[in-house]
């Protein structure tokens, strides 16, 4: 990747010694957004005509051109799935914006031919990459930067410039973008009656205010902020080890989803829709309630046990452990894979830092799927 002395680009965000702020707890909030993705049949489709106001799209495609990868006309699908960090509206509770939004967690959802399976590679925030030129929201033109942060791209050009990076980084067209607001996660969780999981040791971080002995627990909201906040109460207290929780939970999130029974209770179901209507900005091709509908339904057969989920290959970076760099044959692997819509081999992840650890042993579903 170059010569990381001269040309890092370092950026203004805290290290990880500060995660357990409550600006961590914006990581769940693309989780949420992957859970709806994954689980869109589930029947809050069924009500999204009432909630066509809810939704606020951004157009991707007209601020991105032609200058993109190829889309295969192959049946499969793929999703960038954001969690961004504005303290706008009632985000303002978790703390104040420092040095502009940002893209917390991404996740690059590919949905295969058939839509019976799916595959979930997230990208760790502070992944060194090749930033493209993109627009800025004022009319400018961000030059790009040589070894920046990842989740950077969403601070100086927004939605188009998060899909672009991905894109430069992958090699694969982004098909639809979604984002997802923390806040409106938490009612979600609250809306569906918690979300259950199972613990095999007890997890206590005064930084996450989480505190759960081993067993089954069923999560509310603000709880499972604190879950995919922790960083300190489980695993090797690094990020990489806070997505392997995250990872854990969405499964049990989805299971939560497709079993919660909203078609007999019609006042729950417009709860649901009101509420995920409002939590998320997809792209203008997902802006209406038939579009919804549409892409819901070719998700529906999706479970928890129909997704597998990796952490894009990366190595810590010797020059700054707070920092992680792409291991770049794997991550060719990984691309791939998934470009020629087949299956992640297990040796793209084998080396990988992100894929190791305890993390995901601790926490699982209600179900151990």
């Amino acid at each position: 990747m170059g010569d990381r002395k001269n040309g890092r680009i370092r950026g203004s965000g805290k290290r990880r010694t500060t995660a357990g702020r409550p600006r961590r707890a914006t990581t769940v909030v693309a989780w949420s957004a992957a859970a709806l993705v994954l689980v869109g049949g589930s029947g809050l489709g069924y009500v999204y005509f009432k909630l066509d106001g809810n939704i606020r799209g951004v157009d991707i495609d007209a601020q991105l051109g032609r200058d993109r990868p190829a889309n295969p006309d192959n049946g499969s699908e793929d999703i960038l799935v954001l969690g961004s960090d504005s303290r706008a509206g009632a985000n303002s509770a978790y703390g104040k914006d420092e040095g502009g939004a940002r893209s917390d967690t991404a996740m690059i959802v590919h949905v295969y031919q058939g839509h019976k399976k799916a595959s979930v590679v997230s990208v760790p925030r502070d992944t060194l990459v090749d930033r493209p030129a993109c627009a800025t929201g004022d009319g400018g033109t961000d030059p790009g930067a040589h070894l920046a942060m990842f989740n950077t791209a969403y601070e100086v050009g927004g939605p188009a410039c998060a899909v672009k990076t991905v894109e430069q980084l992958s090699g694969i067209r982004m098909d639809h973008y979604i984002e997802v607001d923390f806040t409106g996660f938490k009612k979600l969780v609250d809306e569906l009656g918690g979300v259950k999981i199972t613990t095999s040791r007890a997890i206590d971080d005064p930084k996450s205010h989480l505190t759960l002995a081993p067993g089954t627990h069923t999560l509310d909201g603000e709880q499972s902020l604190g879950l995919v906040r922790t960083r300190h109460g489980v695993g090797d207290g690094s990020d990489l080890g806070r997505i392997q929780l995250q990872q854990a939970f969405i499964k049990a999130l989805i299971e939560q989803v497709k079993s919660v029974g909203v078609f007999s209770n019609p006042k729950k179901l417009y709860d649901l829709a009101d509420t995920a209507t409002k939590a998320i900005t997809p792209d203008s091709r997902l802006d209406s309630v038939n579009e919804l509908i549409s892409f819901a339904d070719g998700l529906k057969n999706l479970g928890p046990k129909d997704v597998h989920m990796i952490t894009l290959p990366v190595r810590y970076d010797p020059d700054d452990p707070n920092r992680v760099l792409p291991l770049p044959a794997a991550a060719r692997q990984v691309w791939t894979a998934l470009k020629q819509d087949k299956a992640i081999p297990a040796s793209a992840t084998r080396d990988s830092a992100g894929d190791k650890g305890s993390a995901h042993s601790v926490v699982t579903g209600s179900d151990k799927s």
